[in-house]
């Protein structure tokens, strides 16, 4: 827990008749938002209380009251993340297929790229409660593709993990990597038509590991 937090946790109570809001579920929601676009921004250890609040437009201790924290209103992003994922990449799409929503995912200025990436830098090489469940998350897609190539849908002598690493990497350059994509493509890697260029580039390749007909990328 950061020193901020204990800060915010020693100063938290319930809200002041006049400071609650008539709509608790949409002022979460809009806590959620500013979360995100400070997260995006500066990442987790960089992020501050204060500023999520300002951006919402709420009082800082609505933080400590609905989300304890910093740290738990993190954690609440991720559940919304998951929840987004669960509802809108299809659990039986092919490999390209799952490459492309991830790069327009990734490339999102919101619930994308950005907040793994300063996830990743600031890593500490401990894995709490967060940690350990996407960790099993991933073993769990490690064993969908491990299944795809006993099938003989996926060529067998790639390591599956290692695929899901570079698929998931590739996936986000966009976002972390936008000085290159504007070297490299024109533009950009928030253009919609380098999202696209590039989703389509990258499920082409990807989909060559397949042991099926791949359309190739218009």
């Amino acid at each position: 827990m950061t020193s901020e937090d204990k800060a915010s946790r020693s100063r938290r109570r319930a809200p002041a008749p006049h400071e609650r809001q008539r709509d608790p579920e949409r002022t979460k929601a809009r806590i959620l938002e500013a979360a995100i676009e400070e997260f995006s921004a500066k990442g987790v250890a960089g992020a501050r209380v204060a500023e999520i609040a300002a951006r919402a437009g709420v009082n800082q201790q609505l933080i400590a009251y609905y989300f304890d924290g910093k740290e738990g209103l993190y954690r609440a992003v991720g559940r919304r993340w998951r929840a987004y994922e669960a509802e809108n990449v299809p659990a039986d799409a092919s490999l390209p297929e799952l490459v492309r929503h991830y790069v327009r995912i990734g490339a999102g200025p919101r619930l994308g790229g950005r907040l793994l990436a300063w996830e990743g830098l600031q890593d500490t090489g401990e894995d709490g409660e967060e940690g350990q469940e996407r960790n099993e998350r991933l073993r769990q897609e490690v064993e969908q593709l491990r299944e795809r190539q006993r099938a003989g849908e996926l060529d067998d002598r790639i390591d599956p993990a290692a695929l899901l690493l570079i698929a998931m990497s590739a996936g986000n350059a966009l976002a972390v990597y936008p000085q290159l994509a504007r070297g490299l493509l024109g533009s950009g890697g928030s253009s919609a038509e380098t999202v696209e260029r590039y989703a389509e580039q990258l499920a082409f390749l990807i989909g060559l590991l397949e042991r099926r007909p791949t359309p190739p990328p218009p």
